[in-house]
């Protein structure tokens, strides 16, 4: 095989914000009883049929998932992020998904638009080309096949 004929995996970073940690455990009613361990298996397992490659990462603070973001500039090629309460707060992650200029999509287990009212306003979904919300723990891999399909 020539060189040229080699076709480059993709790197697919996925981020979980603050409280994701606590997922199986933290308000099942809403959160369902899928751990963070369970989703990034199911994530591996999606890459894996789709031959991508995904990092997953959580962090309680925003700065570290900022730094985060920062860092996929030319080491990932597109990144998935759910960043809990994060998303209708942070301005600052908007900006450095803005900047990084790598394809973003924002994800929530849970449809933040049938939720309180001050969960309906998204800064992600500003600079994220996509969002897939509302399917639990099954967004993860349906996030992994959409992200594939915008990157091409």
């Amino acid at each position: 095989m020539e060189p040229w004929q080699i076709q480059l995996m993709k790197n697919i970073l996925i981020l979980h914000g603050p409280n994701l940690n606590l997922l199986g455990t933290r308000q099942p009613e809403v959160y369902g009883t899928t751990t963070l361990n369970d989703i990034e298996l199911m994530c591996q397992k999606k890459a894996s049929q789709l031959g991508v490659h995904v990092e997953c990462r959580q962090s309680n603070h925003e700065g570290v998932l900022i730094d985060w973001i920062h860092d996929a500039r030319g080491n990932f090629d597109g990144i998935i992020i759910n960043a809990g309460a994060y998303t209708h707060t942070s301005i600052a992650l908007m900006d450095a998904i803005s900047s990084v200029e790598i394809p973003t999509l924002e994800l929530h287990l849970s449809d933040i638009h049938a939720r309180e009212a001050f969960r309906h306003v998204s800064y992600i979904g500003k600079v994220a080309f996509d969002a897939i919300m509302g399917h639990g723990a099954d967004g993860y891999p349906m996030a992994i096949e959409r992200m594939i399909e915008e990157l091409g």
